[in-house]
């Protein structure tokens, strides 16, 4: 017996002492055996968490990507300003929901310095970021939909970044700390009781110090959320729709950390499982990210080129209109038409029903005769005697001045009354004086 154990003690220590054997051993499926195991995660299938959230993540951060492109490429085409002083803070979002979909690796890496450093530090201030843009909007909102004039849209963003610099102090502050008193050795016992996080001082913090650390950011997200409620009840319609998607992204973020909160500090411990706290963290993060772009980004990006009604309502009382000839026609039209001294008038014939353009020579009508022909000539010719209708208009002394509103009395209707006192008149044969209109100069 003796003998068959020490043969196979000495056929498994070549085993043993090659790396890449023991490699091939505790690699799991789907990883590449020379892989360092930090990075299980990323490729383990017999724990698909870690690849499914790699998914999920992967494809939250094309369409953040994409999402901030179209935002920032829309810029020409906002036509309210209200709305386009917003995309600043709308922009800055979106670089916050875009480090929350690449925190994700960090949680789903498996921990050591540089991973603990990071979920400890960015988890508050890439959520902070965002809960002080919908707070800023928020604010902005309650404005707009009572007066229908907000703040600027500088001094909007401006109060986004301070709210979300007060959790870096924070944040930087308690890492300190936190780091100062574990290399003291005043660090109380891992959270996950592993030894590996012992070790390493930014892991070594308990999960309810974690959520403790956070409160600045639950404080942001209740803020958001109360301050959407009067954004609700205003005179201006059109900028309710906008709190209800403050409103919809707050309420699911609540609901989302009531889980990720009783689940770290409380239901990982009672089923003993500290190994869920990495899943803990990064399920919340995508699905928080998820959230925000499902429900707040995407709808602002769809309403940010619309018109608004003001807008809408003056291309419909100012319509665009021809400036031109058929214009002063028309405005012309319905005025009364009268002069004191009617040797001073236009001559122009009965089928000209309008008047010449002041602008321009040409009429459109066809120059079927170029005689123009004096008032003596008018007053001593018969009414029988040519084509009275081809006779162009020329204009005296008192022509019409352009854009007046009075026009002076056609010369038609001066004719029509010498034709009625020559028929009154008794005919004294071929050389009898005409009855003159004292009123005409010749």
């Amino acid at each position: 017996m003796a003998i068959q154990k020490a043969v196979l003690i000495c056929l498994g220590l070549p085993l043993f002492l090659l790396p890449g054997a023991q490699a091939q051993n505790h690699a799991p499926a789907g990883c590449s055996p020379d892989l360092n195991p930090l990075y299980y995660n990323l490729c383990d299938r017999s724990g698909a968490w870690g690849i499914i959230l790699e998914a999920v993540a992967g494809a939250g951060i094309v369409t953040t990507f994409v999402l901030t492109i179209f935002l920032v490429a829309s810029l020409p085409f906002v036509q309210d300003t209200k709305k386009r002083s917003l995309l600043g803070t709308q922009v800055f979002f979106l670089l916050g929901t875009l480090g929350l979909f690449c925190l994700v690796f960090a949680c789903v890496v498996k921990p050591d310095f540089s991973t603990c450093a990071s979920r400890r530090f960015l988890f508050g201030v890439l959520f902070a970021i965002c809960f002080s843009c919908l707070v800023a909007h928020v604010l902005a909102l309650n404005f707009l939909v009572r007066k229908n004039h907000g703040p600027r849209g500088w001094v909007v963003f401006i109060v986004a970044l301070l709210l979300s610099l007060v959790e870096v102090i924070i944040n930087t502050e308690w890492l300190i700390i936190t780091l100062v008193r574990a290399g003291g050795g005043e660090g109380g016992p891992p959270a996950n009781g592993s030894a590996s996080w012992a070790t390493a001082s930014p892991c070594a913090i308990a999960n309810v110090d974690f959520v403790m650390a956070l409160i600045y950011v639950m404080l942001l997200l209740l803020c958001a959320f109360t301050g959407a409620w009067p954004a609700l009840c205003g005179r201006f319609k059109r900028w309710q729709k906008h709190g209800v998607f403050v409103l919809l992204t707050t309420a699911t973020s609540i609901a989302i950390w009531v889980v990720w909160i009783v689940m770290y500090t409380y239901g990982n411990q009672q089923r003993n499982s500290p190994t869920w706290d990495d899943p803990t963290l990064a399920i919340t993060l995508a699905a928080n990210a998820w959230a925000f772009v499902l429900f707040y980004v995407i709808p602002e990006v769809s309403q940010v080129t619309k018109a608004s009604p003001e807008q809408s309502y003056q291309g419909d009382l100012y319509p665009t209109r021809g400036v031109g000839y058929e214009t002063i026609l028309k405005e012309q039209k319905g005025q009364s038409m009268f002069v004191e001294n009617k040797a001073f008038s236009m001559d122009e014939p009965a089928s000209a029903k309008r008047p010449v353009s002041p602008y321009s020579g040409y009429n459109g009508q066809l120059l079927t005769s170029v005689y123009q022909p004096t008032e003596m000539t008018l007053m001593h010719k018969a009414p029988s005697e040519g084509a009275y209708d081809v006779i162009l208009p020329r204009a005296t002394a008192n022509s019409q001045v352009m854009g007046s509103a009075n026009s002076t009395l056609r010369a038609e209707d001066i004719y029509a009354a010498q034709s009625h006192q020559d028929a009154t008149l008794p005919k004294e044969g071929k050389n009898s004086q005409v009855f003159r209109n004292p009123y005409v100069w010749d």
